[in-house]
């Protein structure tokens, strides 16, 4: 075996707000399997594709997809903060062969990650995110306007070909999900000092940054209480999606509509587009079968919350 996936949602509040124990005993023990299945395969290499919260994209120039040749994380809500391990002349063959593919990707020598990149890194190798080599992939999934998930797919899946015939052992990861609909300003509805920072908003001063931090994490604790002003979780439409990842066809995830996905299952749904490269990447190198799942909806991370492996058949 060769290729394997990794796709689990991820959530900032982790360590921030408190769910009932039973749930964090639950949670807990599908990041366990997690660190298992991941230590079992022992990859060399790390494929992560991985959205962004305007902390390293912004609207000055933000790319649908930007593979980094370089990277380092942005450490926001106290995540990983230095260089990325990545391999550089690697990772610019993948992109010329994603592009030489008609899919026209933005690359980075200077790419910034923030929590939703290295969150699974941080969860399997218990802190230490230079553990393996990784290449961060980018996918836009909460900056207007967005690709066809037909695009998405075709875009993992290239990135999937590229791995499918070298003797390295990959891990595609995706993170991000499921539904969920976190207070992130959106560009239609911001003031002007939220359009500012949607637009250059990075590098933030402490202060900033403490104070976007604790409104997210108070918006949470109200969610939890059945006070906040936004979107619910919607575990209906969270199962239909893990079922198309099951069923071994991501061609299925042609027929998800932008805006049918978001009035769903909120305005960060779209990073169920990480989980739609990661599993066309895998299926790119052979059928491959779900080994392990978990869902709950947690209003705590608020978040539809899952985690899933698979291997090839």
């Amino acid at each position: 075996m060769t290729q394997a996936l990794l796709a689990m949602s991820h959530s900032p509040l982790l360590e921030f707000t408190h769910p009932p124990q039973d749930v964090k005993d639950e949670v807990e023990a599908s990041f366990a399997a997690a660190r298992e299945f991941v230590r079992e395969f022992d990859p060399d290499l790390v494929i992560n594709f991985g959205p962004d919260h305007y902390n390293g994209f912004f609207y000055d120039l933000m790319p649908p997809y930007c593979i980094g040749l370089k990277a380092v994380g942005t450490g926001d809500y106290d995540s990983f903060d230095g260089e990325l391990d990545v391999p550089t002349e690697l990772a610019a063959e993948l992109a010329q062969f994603v592009i030489d593919r008609d899919l026209d990707t933005a690359i980075s020598r200077k790419m910034e990650v923030d929590h939703g990149a290295v969150q699974p890194m941080e969860i399997v190798y218990e802190g230490d995110v230079t553990a393996k080599p990784v290449i961060p992939v980018f996918i836009n999934s909460v900056a207007p306007p967005f690709s066809k998930m037909e695009r998405v797919r075709r875009f993992g899946a290239a990135v999937g070909e590229f791995f499918a015939g070298r003797d390295e052992k990959v891990l595609f990861v995706g993170s991000g999900g499921l539904s969920h609909d976190p207070p992130v300003p959106r560009i239609a509805t911001a003031t002007e000092e939220q359009r500012k920072f949607l637009t250059e908003g990075r590098h933030p001063t402490a202060e900033a940054r403490a104070e976007r931090q604790a409104r997210t994490i108070a918006t949470a604790e109200a969610f939890a209480r059945g006070e906040a002003d936004i979107m619910d979780l919607n575990p209906e439409w969270d199962r239909g999606f893990l079922e198309v990842c099951r069923s071994g066809d991501p061609t299925r995830f042609d027929a998800y509509d932008v805006a049918e996905m978001q009035a769903a299952a909120g305005h960060s749904v779209h990073e169920v587009r990480t989980w739609v490269a990661a599993y066309s990447a895998l299926r790119a190198c052979g059928e491959y079968e779900v080994s392990y799942e978990f869902y709950k909806p947690i209003k705590e991370y608020i978040a539809g919350f899952a985690v899933t492996t698979a291997v090839l058949k």
